[in-house]
């Protein structure tokens, strides 16, 4: 069984709804995923807006697609990669697929490869519909990856008394917590992470301002917390509690 970081991963972008200056970060991001077998990204490479992908495609080894935009009002670049996906996902030869695009025409898509029993992670803007992120098993917001480059993310995180007044952020830890605590109410953060990546998979602590989940949710001050000793007692793992229990 393939783990989550030795994945065979299919990496297709959609050259009209992805930014070229994140290249980087974002195979970077990807590595943590699993390794990307095939890199493609689709456009009409005759248009001038997509010049500053090229430099960058024999760089980081990403293969080309053309495809004419004949029709107009048609998206020829969402049919072709929506072809190419279900070829690739038939040959049963990848674990997951990597989606790169804020285009909510990918939604289906999205749905159907984990029909099949594959990861997907998509990566697009925060403009990206609701329905295509929540299609995917995990959504990472290119936002995040192109700030990376520009500021620390202690310069840009949000303070104790913003987090207390996200409703939705509190409450999403808060149902973790409980799902995976034991009769103490403690939780190990571990299935906390994993309870929260499925209810909400654009959910990402550097959305605001925190490279960690733990970092964050020490931010709020509403939790307990603490460090324990695990197996031979040389392991350490993080706990956590509701402060209301």
């Amino acid at each position: 069984m393939q783990t989550e970081t030795t994945q065979r991963l299919a990496v297709l972008i959609d050259a009209d709804n992805a930014q070229p200056s994140i290249t980087e970060n974002l195979l970077a991001e990807i590595a943590k995923y699993g390794t990307a077998n095939v890199k493609r990204i689709y456009g009409d490479w005759t248009q001038p807006q997509l010049r500053s992908w090229k430099e960058l495609l024999l760089e980081y080894s990403i293969q080309p697609i053309q495809q004419f935009g004949y029709t107009k009002g048609k998206n020829a670049t969402d049919s072709a990669l929506i072809i190419d996906a279900m070829d690739l996902l038939y040959t049963g030869k990848f674990d997951g697929f990597c989606l790169v695009s804020s285009d909510s025409d990918f939604t289906k898509l999205a749905a159907r490869i984990r029909e099949a029993g594959l990861k997907v992670y998509g990566f697009g803007e925060k403009k990206t519909p609701g329905p295509f992120v929540a299609a995917c098993d995990k959504f990472i917001y290119t936002e995040v990856l192109a700030e990376e480059d520009k500021e620390k993310p202690e310069a840009r995180r949000k303070p104790e008394n913003q987090l207390k007044q996200d409703t939705k952020l509190v409450n999403l830890i808060r149902n973790a917590i409980e799902a995976a605590s034991d009769e103490s109410g403690w939780a190990h953060l571990a299935p906390v992470g994993s309870y929260i990546a499925k209810q909400s998979p654009g959910f990402d602590p550097r959305n605001y301002g925190y490279r960690k989940l733990g970092e964050l949710l020490h931010a709020t001050r509403l939790f307990d917390m603490e460090e324990r000793s695990v197996g031979d007692g040389h392991s350490k793992a993080i706990y956590i509690r509701d402060r209301r229990k």
